[in-house]
């Protein structure tokens, strides 16, 4: 049968000169136009068998081969997100059709959408991928077009000081503030914390895991816990059977809240994200010192790139050469007056 239902949809089921079996769905519920997506099918396919022609692959086929090889990315929910939102623009089209005009009208699309230009590059950055791998590995593509990604202002690390951080906990409730404490205590993402089952926690030898799939770079990682870890983890025996943190009984799914935004609002503090906390335990742990190859073990970064943005908050390795310079005006400090010292009064 060359045509069959699926739902509302139609769907070909053909046999190319070769003896290849191709179904495929048609994407449309007029059984006239899917008769004419058959037609053209057949056609094409007697021109590659017959002619030699190159096949003619579309954004669709692009797309199935391209989430079945990126099936293992810890993101790939987040990429299927954004090809959706690609298909009212490129679904069904041939590859050798999305040329630069047609990625400019998407830019545009996507800017409407009064969305920032990182939002936008996401997108671009999954289309890019895609027509990359299309012209580099599966050869579908002669030549690829460059896409030209929008300019993004950079962003500081947005981290919170010790005494915000107390205000935070005081004010959430008494779940959200255990996983927070816990975060800032190990610097776990949101989803491994509340992931995190007692079978990746040894309280005797004082650490946790996180496994290979449940790792955003897909590689393992240790987590070492300090003193307030094993307290807060302590403090969750026996609520649940297999998770360490939860409400009620309940496994937790979401920490961003109406009560985590009511509690920094009434801690004052603004601009401020759940992950965030992961930045504020990796900024407090470069000025304490952590070397930054120990911080990256431990927050299980893939690539030095991640832990550099946090090395302009270490720069005491930089003291000594900056007093080298020496100075014009200032006499010298004698070396035991510390910053503590206080000032000398005489009285009259």
């Amino acid at each position: 049968m060359p045509l069959y239902k699926r739902g509302s949809t139609w769907w070909i089921d053909v046999v190319s000169p070769s003896g290849e079996r191709i179904r495929r769905s048609t994407g449309t519920s007029s059984k006239a136009l899917a008769q004419e997506h058959h037609d053209k099918l057949k056609a094409e396919l007697w021109r590659i068998g017959k002619l030699g022609e190159e096949p003619q692959h579309t954004w669709n086929e692009a797309v199935v081969r391209w989430l079945k090889e990126q099936a293992h990315k810890a993101t790939i929910e987040e990429d299927k997100a954004k090809l959706r939102w690609l298909d009212q623009h490129l679904g069904g089209k041939p590859l050798k059709a999305i040329n630069r005009a047609l990625v400019d009208r998407i830019t545009e699309a996507k800017r409407g959408e009064g969305v920032a230009n990182a939002t936008v590059n996401r997108v671009l950055e999954v289309l890019r991928a895609i027509l990359r791998r299309c012209e580099n590995e599966w050869e579908w593509l002669e030549k690829a077009p460059k896409i030209r990604l929008l300019p993004e202002p950079t962003r500081r690390i947005r981290f919170i000081t010790r005494e915000e951080a107390q205000r935070l906990l005081e004010e959430l409730p008494e779940h959200m503030a255990d996983m927070a404490a816990f975060t800032l205590a190990t610097g776990l993402r949101a989803a491994n914390v509340t992931g995190l089952q007692w079978e990746q926690v040894d309280l005797v030898r004082r650490v946790a895991w996180i496994h290979p799939d449940q790792a955003k770079a897909r590689r393992a990682i240790p987590v070492p816990l300090n003193n307030e870890a094993v307290a807060l983890i302590r403090k969750q025996l026996g609520r649940h059977q297999t998770h360490v943190f939860s409400y009620r009984r309940n496994c937790i799914t979401q920490v961003s809240t109406k009560a985590w935004y009511a509690a920094l609002d009434r801690a004052g503090i603004k601009d401020f994200r759940w992950h965030d906390l992961r930045h504020t335990w990796a900024s407090w742990h470069v000025q304490n010192g952590t070397p930054l190859y120990a911080l990256q073990e431990m927050a299980g970064w893939e690539s030095p790139e991640m832990v550099r943005r946090y090395a302009h908050l270490a720069a005491n390795h930089l003291a000594p050469y900056a007093e080298g310079l020496g100075s014009l005006r200032t006499p010298d400090v004698p070396k035991d007056v510390t910053n503590s010292a206080q000032p000398q009064t005489t009285r009259a």
